[in-house]
């Protein structure tokens, strides 16, 4: 059994319903009206997230192009998210406030092991991400041991996921949700 089927599906559609982005509309009406890419991200030091931040912004266009909504979870308040946002070309983006990280743990998101935010790969793929492009490490801003995931949710159901195995698992945010854009033919 997956993380995320331990829940049912009435838990999920409620937390669904109780999930407001920052204009106040729940996740589950967004999902509704159109796809939904819901990343849930490490927190903001973190030079995995960062990276997640860069490939998003370049991967924008194509995901909105199929008709796709995304929206962003995060462990911080909106003001410092929205920064964050701004800085990495994401200014406008739909995103979800969880400092208590209920909502990652109801969508079956675990805190890391040591070996899952500081093995060797993580180490290697640091250092790619920090140094190489330019993301670096920043102050602790939100749980540095949760760890992230993406599902594509469309009428209330999660089409497809993606749930990290390391916090250096660098996903393509584009396949993901080819699942379901209205645009497939």
């Amino acid at each position: 059994m997956s993380r995320v089927d331990k829940y049912s599906t009435n838990s999920k559609e409620q937390l669904m319903a109780e999930m407001k982005i920052q204009n106040g509309h729940s996740l589950m009406e967004l999902s509704y009206h159109q796809p939904v890419l819901l990343v849930f991200l490490r927190h903001f030091g973190c030079t995995f997230c960062r990276e997640a931040l860069a490939d998003i912004a370049k991967q924008r266009s194509e995901i909105e192009t199929l008709g796709i909504k995304i929206v962003l979870v995060h462990m911080s308040n909106t003001k410092l998210a929205e920064r964050y946002f701004t800085r990495y070309d994401l200014s406008g983006v739909d995103h979800v406030s969880d400092p208590e990280c209920r909502f990652y743990a109801g969508f079956g998101l675990t805190k890391g092991t040591f070996n899952q935010l500081f093995g060797l790969k993580s180490w290697a793929r640091g250092f790619q991400a920090g140094i190489l492009e330019g993301h670096f490490i920043g102050n602790q801003l939100g749980d540095g041991f949760q760890m992230p995931g993406i599902f594509v949710i469309s009428h209330g159901e999660v089409q497809s996921s993606f749930i990290h195995r390391e916090a250096s698992d660098r996903p393509d945010y584009y396949s993901l949700v080819q699942c379901c854009s209205p645009q497939k033919s």
